[in-house]
């Protein structure tokens, strides 16, 4: 190896480029400017001003960040669902002085003051959500004019009962525990706060309802045609904003109990500062609970501690405006941005050079031949992309389709067939267990199983997530092919961790070692990852010791052998380390040895780029995909080798009419049977001197 290649390996080894983008990539990255902001509002305010972090402060803040955290939640509902309600300031008020005339003029219990405040902010909110909801007037305008008319109302039930609520004092525990009291050493409006967050994070994050709200914030229209019912969506989190405000109010009402003409004045904008500054989108579709609540705590604390600063209200609003216009503006600037930014950094191509490849001259054991020229053709032109085929005892040929379909072809012509199972994904590599269930890989979907019954259900989606790893590996994204132990043990590949199964060619241009093999094991139903960091892993055999199985690394083109079991537990060795193509799928031959799928042939320009990363870099920047580099994935070979590595048999389509592409081949009763992910066919090719009489399910589980 040169010196400049020696300096580039170690340099993208050594250097972790793809960290950049999959921290960019993650949902909570929205956080960090709003934490940011958060973090340096502290700290200014904590050393300006004196006892900032003293209990009595702090506790000050919470209460009133308890109220203001309700109002802002709420809003943050409303403008996840592509609307805006500039009436929480008023709304808020409404409820300040219901809650004041129930219980000092009208002397009702506690408990139903609090539900009749509720039920009369839930009204307001419900007004808005008809208008805008239902009769679909324009968010903005409508709440303007909401706000406007609430506020009337408030200035009248001021001037009617202001006085009786000032010369009142209520007898009750309970009400004065609302806005002074403490519950887990928390005053007990920012509990409530908290509590109402994290309803509102599970609504969001986990429930249909929370579903139905983001998708109609991001499209209406679309959401509307995939059957959401977009107008009551949009009511109820109007809705649920004005019942929020209500409490607030109800809350506030408790802690001063007094009611005047400027409460909740202003509080809107406040309110809608909070929120955006937080990082909720004004064009709806993105938001959280935790957005507000970083907004809302950052505002309350510039408003507080500006007042204890001897700063005039005035100053408050232009800085409070100064920053709506700014959140705004980052809002808007910050997704186009982002996504601009991530698609330039997250593909992030890796050093991988490959030993020299084999030639294919008349004197190499892969030397080019046309054995596959007479290969017989079942199907052609009934299904699409064959990835893997399978026979079960019956001599019946199973193959996934790119339809989410698994297709059986019966014996012995094959010129009938059926759908097996439909399994709504891309079904890759399959296996007959013991029982005679069929289980397969799914791209996108994880590790099935297709009963005798053909009853479908889930084995695994999901392994042991990595300790160090930035994006959740946890998911199973590109399963591909699978294996059967003698322990009924399940072990299968997954090609790459960090890109979906359309998406292969972008993990071929990387070639950084995304992929990884999983274990499944029946008994305990759980799943671990037993090695990572492998070059597309795609293809798994057992050998016949039971205790080891072979695999393919299509990027890296070597096949090596993993101990599972026995004394050489835990090691791999490389035992086809130079191979002239991309290996794919490996199965058992009759005679004890294995057959591989080279999916495609290496080509000199592609070996090099692989020593170039940066090249590769500013291909993926500046080029359409369709004109990268690709890996000669239309001339495909059939390879017979030992588990020591050495090659027996070749067998290419010379003309490339049969099969030029090949993934996955299974030997037969002396044929063997070729599949392609780029195929409309199945091939099947006559061995001459196979056992006739050999089967697969009989090589592993022995005759029934």
């Amino acid at each position: 190896m040169s010196y400049s290649d020696t300096f580039a390996y170690w340099r993208y080894r050594l250097v972790p480029d793809h960290m950049l983008g999959e921290l960019l990539s993650k949902r909570w990255i929205d956080n960090a400017i709003p934490l940011l902001v958060l973090i340096f509002v502290v700290s200014l305010f904590g050393s300006l001003i004196p006892d900032f972090f003293g209990s009595a402060n702090v506790t000050n803040l919470s209460r009133q960040w308890g109220e203001f955290g309700l109002i802002v939640l709420g809003l943050m509902i409303v403008m996840v669902a592509g609307g805006i309600d500039l009436s929480v300031g008023s709304t808020f008020a409404l409820g300040n002085i219901v809650a004041l005339t129930l219980l000092n003029v009208a002397e009702l219990p506690m408990p139903v003051v609090v539900a009749a405040t509720l039920a009369v902010g839930a009204t307001v909110g419900l007004v808005n959500g008809v208008l805008v909801g239902f009769l679909r007037l324009r968010a903005f305008l409508t709440t303007l004019v909401t706000l406007i008319i609430v506020r009337a109302i408030v200035d009248m039930l001021l001037l009617k009962y202001s006085v009786r609520i000032a010369a009142a004092f209520p007898d009750s525990d309970a009400w004065y525990y609302l806005g002074e009291g403490f519950l887990l050493g928390i005053p007990f409006s920012a509990f409530a706060a908290g509590v109402v967050a994290i309803v509102a994070h599970l609504v969001l994050s986990r429930s249909r309802m929370g579903w139905h709200v983001l998708a109609t914030g991001g499209s209406r229209r679309s959401a509307h045609n995939v059957g959401i019912p977009v107008r009551r969506v949009i009511c109820s989190t109007y809705v649920i904003s004005g019942m929020l405000a209500a409490l607030a109010g109800v809350l506030f009402a408790s802690r001063l109990g007094g009611a005047g003409a400027d409460t909740g004045i202003g509080l809107e904008i406040a309110a809608l500062t909070g929120a955006v500054l937080g990082g909720n989108s004004l064009g709806g579709g993105r938001g959280s609970a935790a957005k507000a609540l970083i907004g809302s705590i950052s505002v309350m604390i510039i408003v507080n501690s500006l007042l204890r600063l001897g700063v005039t209200s005035g100053a408050n609003s232009l800085l409070l405006g100064i920053l709506l216009l700014a959140a705004v503006a980052i809002d808007v600037r910050w997704l186009k941005n982002l996504n601009k930014v991530l698609s330039k950094v997250y593909v992030s191509p890796a050093f991988a050079a490959l030993p020299k490849a084999p030639g294919t001259d008349p004197s190499s054991p892969y030397a080019i031949n046309d054995k596959l020229g007479g290969v017989e053709l079942i199907g052609l032109g009934e299904i699409d992309g064959p990835e893997d085929v399978i026979l079960d005892a019956d001599d019946n040929i199973y193959a996934g389709n790119r339809t989410g379909d698994i297709i059986r072809f019966f014996a012995p012509d094959y010129t009938r067939h059926e759908v097996y199972a439909h399994v709504g994904g891309r079904p890759l590599g399959m296996a007959f267990a013991k029982d005679g269930s069929l289980l397969v890989c799914i791209g996108g979907m994880g590790l099935y199983r297709v009963t005798q019954e053909r009853d479908i259900e889930k084995l695994t989606d999901e392994t042991n997530r990595s300790w160090v790893s930035i994006i959740d590996d946890s998911r199973l994204r590109l399963a591909d092919d699978l294996d059967i132990a003698p322990d009924g043990r399940v072990f299968f590949s997954e090609a790459t961790v960090r890109y979906e199964m359309h998406e292969w060619p972008v993990d071929g241009l990387e070639s950084r070692g995304n992929g990884r093999i999983v274990c499944y094991d029946p008994s305990s139903r759980t799943t671990r990852t037993v090695l990572k960091n492998l070059k597309f892993p795609n293809g798994i055999c057992m050998t016949h010791d039971g205790e080891s199985f072979l695999f393919a690394e299509t990027w890296a083109c070597t096949v090596s052998r993993y101990w599972f079991a026995g004394a050489k537990k835990g090691t791999v060795e490389t035992i086809l380390p130079e191979l002239p193509g991309y290996p794919d799928n490996i199965n058992r031959a009759s005679d004890g040895t294995f057959w591989l799928a080279l999916v495609g042939i290496r080509t000199p320009s592609l070996d090099l780029a692989l020593k170039m990363p940066g090249f590769r870099r500013r291909m993926a920047r500046r080029i359409a995909p369709d004109e990268w580099l690709y890996p000669n994935i239309n001339t495909g070979c059939v390879v017979r080798f030992t588990e020591t590595g050495e090659v027996l048999d070749v067998m290419w389509d010379r003309a490339g009419d049969n099969h030029p592409m090949i993934t996955s081949m299974r030997e037969h009763k002396g044929h063997l049977y070729i599949g392609g992910i780029l195929n409309n066919r199945i091939g099947k090719l006559k061995l001459d001197g196979a056992d006739e009489s050999w089967t697969g399910p009989e090589s592993y589980w022995g005759k029934p």
